[in-house]
């Protein structure tokens, strides 16, 4: 048992890999929609690959969206629209009027007759008013046909809208029937009676129209036509389009959407299963070859493994809810952020993989994994440092700009012309390129989830400002010189041989902090005669000088820098000796002495900037040293000091090439002499 807890502590590193990776898979495939999968691809406007295709079962043939929304704009137009007719209402208005028109004649001057008239008048104006209603007119009527139906009770009725009085019809009415003006006082008290009484008693029945609307819509048949089994669809050779492109994208539609028998779910479950496996097999094979310091990372790995997922998952949710819009999720992000956090060849490699796998769900796969891909290929040749927001903006612009060009050519290949472009698909890209630029915050919550430093970490780590580096330069001022120096240096470099400079500068200003503990035992902080090394033996010495790396990385630790700076603290100088005390040492005891006294802990550089810091910090620091700088002293202690770390090995481990090497010395040859280039002597 005490064996087996042993194996997994040992092995714990592999077995969480082996949880995330089989994790991974399973949230990956119940993603997916596990509907059937048609076997052939096709395209609009491109020939049929493949061999003659006869129909597999039964099937209707769908009708085309254009189709649909037509029809359903049809019904929409002559849908019919009803009204209500409320008798109520009549009831009390002519009760209103009545009373009110003998209270009137009441007191009225004229004979009996005259009065009888009034009230067969009063009676016929509201009578004809009312016989098929007065409108109320609100802002749901959208009425755009003559002819309505007019809603009584239980009873129903076709009339020209035209037959209902407005409210700007009423008084032109009643006036008229009144017969000639001027009119009598008694006809002026009549009409103001009835113009006030009167109220409208029709209304839209907006409720009722769009229940008969929606019945109307849900009768409407998706499909037209039906093909038998066995039937001829398509020769091989005949280009895809017209009906049998619509007869093709039925048959897919059915293969996609019929229901599987268990067995068969558990088959397709096992190939989706097989493929996702082999995807993020291929992402951990590249990690364990090519990124080996990530791959021994679980934090970075489950990083990685964590934005694959969540770019899955953002594309299903999308294709669930209506597939037109995956073009509005922006893929590229992926890249964007493994490239801040990592490197360019690993954000694509990886990106490449997830637009694969996304290959599975989306309608067009080939035309979305096409874009996609170039999309993401320009996001990581076009984004040099993503610090800079201008080159964010700009880069943002460009990939936009190519999704235009590409979904313009994928268009004109499927419709043979110009004329039928989806002008929505523009809409949706630009919105992509917008959200895009998202990556920047989405970026800091990243750094705070999972422990990692990006470049716009650094640009804030390199501000002399900040709390540590300050400390320096008042503790080690003549450290924070030299460490000023090594940055300028080592930045210069890393931008002749397309280094991370933004890194580079950033470790070198931190890469002596650990001489705060202790300034004075370094030379560049003596500011007298007085050495306290002249009290020390050489190996205490020596100590002191290695120890600078030990507490550095304590320190560094103890103020929170990320893992990526203290790299720079540990490698900067190797596993090479502490020479001068090595040889003092030498020189007392008359013997070679033990060199584990004398030697750095390391590691050694494992990249290019932590190589490039190693051979800045040596050449800035011998070059004080030369007593008439001149252009061949500067040249033969370059190559002195480079050709010796390479002698020892301290590159080994390092990715940078040969000629890099070269250009490196031939870049700090320059610079020394421009540093200690000798000036004009001015007169007194």
């Amino acid at each position: 048992m005490k064996k087996i807890i042993n194996k997994l502590l040992v092995n714990h590193s592999l077995i969480y890999k082996l949880f995330l990776y089989i994790t991974t898979i399973v949230l990956v495939v119940y993603l997916f929609p596990k509907g059937g999968q048609f076997k052939y691809e096709f395209q609009k406007g491109k020939p049929w690959e493949y061999e003659n295709y006869y129909a597999p079962f039964d099937f209707a043939i769908q009708k085309t969206a254009e189709e649909i929304a037509l029809e359903k704009e049809q019904i929409t137009a002559s849908s019919k629209q009803f009204y209500e007719y409320d008798e109520n209402i009549v009831l009390q208005v002519k009760n209103a009027i009545n009373t009110k028109v003998e209270d009137a004649l009441i007191n009225a001057e004229i004979t009996e007759i005259e009065k009888n008239k009034l009230r067969e008048l009063v009676s016929q104006i509201v009578d004809n008013i009312y016989e098929y209603g007065y409108l109320e007119v609100t802002t749901d009527i959208k009425n755009k046909l003559p002819v309505i139906t007019l809603r009584r009770g239980n009873k129903s009725q076709e009339i020209d809208i035209n037959k209902l009085f407005k409210t700007s019809q009423i008084l032109d009415y009643i006036n008229l029937k009144i017969g000639n003006q001027p009119f009598s006082q008694i006809e002026n008290i009549i009409l103001n009676i009835i113009y006030e009484e009167l109220k409208p008693n029709v209304k839209f029945d907006v409720d009722f129209t769009q229940r008969v609307l929606e019945e109307n819509l849900s009768k409407i048949s998706y499909t037209k036509g039906l093909v038998s089994e066995n039937e001829r669809i398509i020769f091989k050779g005949d280009i895809v389009q017209g009906e049998n492109l619509r007869i093709l994208n039925s048959v897919k539609n059915e293969f996609e959407s019929q229901v599987w028998s268990k067995s068969s779910y558990n088959w397709i479950v096992s190939g989706y299963t097989i493929l996702v496996a082999l995807a993020f097999l291929m992402l951990l094979l590249f990690l364990r070859k090519y990124r080996l310091e990530i791959f021994e990372n679980n934090t970075k790995v489950t990083f990685i493994f964590f934005n694959v997922v969540l770019i899955v998952l953002l594309i299903t949710l999308i294709v669930k809810y209506d597939a037109q819009y995956i073009y509005i999720a922006p893929i590229v992000i992926l890249p964007l952020v493994l490239k801040a956090f990592f490197d360019a060849r690993l954000g694509l490699f990886t990106h490449v993989l997830t637009v694969l796998l996304l290959g599975f769900i989306v309608p067009n796969s080939f035309e979305f994994i096409f874009l996609q891909i170039i999309a993401g290929i320009v996001t990581i040749l076009t984004i040099s440092e993503l610090h800079k927001r201008a080159n964010l903006f700009i880069s943002v612009i460009q990939i936009t700009f190519v999704y235009f060009i590409a979904y313009f050519a994928f268009s004109i290949i499927q419709e043979g012309n110009a004329q039928n472009l989806d002008w929505d698909k523009f809409v949706y890209f630009t919105i992509n390129g917008g959200a895009t630029l998202f990556v920047l915050p989405l970026i800091y919550v990243f750094e705070k989830l999972f422990s990692l430093v990006s470049d716009e970490s650094l640009k804030e780590l390199s501000n002399t400002n900040s709390k540590l580096l300050r400390a320096l330069s008042e503790k080690a001022p003549g450290t924070f010189q030299h460490s000023l120096q090594v940055a300028n240096l080592a930045e210069a470099c890393a931008n002749e041989i397309d280094a991370n400079s933004m890194l580079v500068r950033t470790g070198a200003l931190y890469h002596d902090i650990g001489k705060m503990i202790n300034p004075m035992y370094f030379t560049e902080n003596q500011s007298t005669n007085v050495n306290p090394h002249n009290e020390l033996t050489p190996k205490d010495s020596a100590q002191i000088i290695i120890n600078h790396i030990i507490e550095g990385v304590e320190l560094a630790k103890k103020n929170r820098i990320p893992d990526r700076i203290i790299d720079f603290i540990r490698t900067h100088h190797g596993t090479s000796l502490v020479y001068y005390f090595y040889k003092r040492e030498e020189d007392l005891i008359g013997s070679t002495p033990d060199k584990k006294y004398f030697q750095y802990p390391g590691p050694i550089p494992f990249s290019k900037e932590t190589a490039i810091l190693m051979m800045c910090d040596s050449v800035e620091a011998a070059s004080k040293s030369i007593k008439e700088p001149t252009a061949q002293a500067f040249d033969n202690l370059v190559e002195k000091i480079v050709n010796k770390q390479m002698e020892e090995g301290q590159f080994m481990n390092a990715d940078i090439t040969f000629k890099e090497l070269q250009t490196i010395k031939k870049l700090l040859k320059k610079k020394l002499k421009n540093i200690y280039h000798l000036r004009i002597e001015y007169p007194e």
